[in-house]
């Protein structure tokens, strides 16, 4: 019988900001970093934590702008996903963590990425859900971000779907579900992510972080790359119905990887708030088998 683990809360000053993170298991194991997306923050990985801890040093932080850690506007911070890797990375080093497992979620896979291109050699493995590193993902409901990546017009940004917003916080968590799913998932996920989202200036912080998304799609040709130089083994997880990132995402993690592991369940783009104990367990034999 696994034993219980505890998680620790904690905060860090990291470059001058105040860096909050969940923390779980002893540091000499190996290490398993949680990176979260667009709108949540380590509250999405509450439920995986203990079962992983069991055979991993686990890391959660909110990344700045995110959950319980500092939001400065964009005059006093430069909301690009390789800043936010700087802080994650310098977070590492004062927690002396060198080599780790990583788990890449929507706007943690650019953050996921810039620390594993900069630095193969720390990478243990990957852990993929919803986490898009090809064209194969982006499918036509990307159509108007990239009209307005090309051409940041006014006409362009009044295309753009609404999604700044409670409505659109809680569609990130609802949308493309039949109603048999829709009941499985706790309103009080997106209400926290509002909460925190409005935050004075942190719109302006999300929509710059959005801008930035161009470019770790730039990067795909060095993140594939990256996938066949070093074949990092990878575990990839996916809701079916995950309306942000198509399935055939997993194809093409499928084609570029050597050793890679994928389950699809019938869930949308926040797995975890559904399947979340049999994910536990998945990165739980992936760290046990990859260590």
């Amino acid at each position: 019988m696994q034993a219980i683990q505890k998680v620790r809360h904690r905060q860090a000053d990291v470059d001058g900001l105040s860096v909050f993170f969940r923390e779980a298991g002893r540091p000499d194991l190996p290490t398993v970093l949680l990176l979260h997306g667009f709108p949540s923050s380590s509250h999405t990985f509450r439920a995986v934590m203990p079962t992983l801890a069991d055979v991993a040093h686990v890391i959660a932080p909110d990344l700045p702008g995110f959950g319980m850690s500092s939001s400065p506007t964009i005059d006093h911070y430069d909301y690009t996903f390789g800043n936010l890797a700087q802080t994650i990375e310098d977070l590492l080093d004062q927690l002396a963590v060198d080599r780790f497992f990583v788990y890449l979620h929507d706007f943690g896979a650019p953050v996921g990425y810039h620390l594993a291109t900069r630095s193969p050699a720390r990478i243990r493995g990957l852990i993929v859900q919803s986490g898009n590193a090809h064209d194969d993902g982006l499918g036509e409901q990307w159509d108007s971000a990239r009209a307005y990546w090309a051409d940041p017009t006014e006409d362009n940004r009044a295309a753009l779907p609404d999604w700044l917003n409670f409505a659109g916080i809680r569609d990130q968590y609802l949308a493309g579900l039949p109603e048999n799913l829709r009941t499985l998932y706790a309103p009080e996920a997106w209400h926290l992510d509002w909460a925190r989202m409005s935050r004075p200036g942190n719109i302006d912080a999300q929509f710059a972080l959005f801008t930035d998304y161009a470019n770790h799609v730039a990067r795909f040709d060095e993140i594939a790359d990256y996938h066949r130089t070093h074949q990092p083994p990878a575990l990839v997880l996916w809701g079916r119905h995950d309306p942000y990132f198509d399935v055939d995402e997993v194809l093409a993690y499928h084609r570029a990887l050597e050793r890679m592991d994928a389950h699809v369940y019938d869930s949308g783009h926040f797995l975890l708030e559904t399947h979340a104990a049999e994910c536990a367990e998945l990165m739980r034999a992936f760290v046990l088998d990859n260590a």
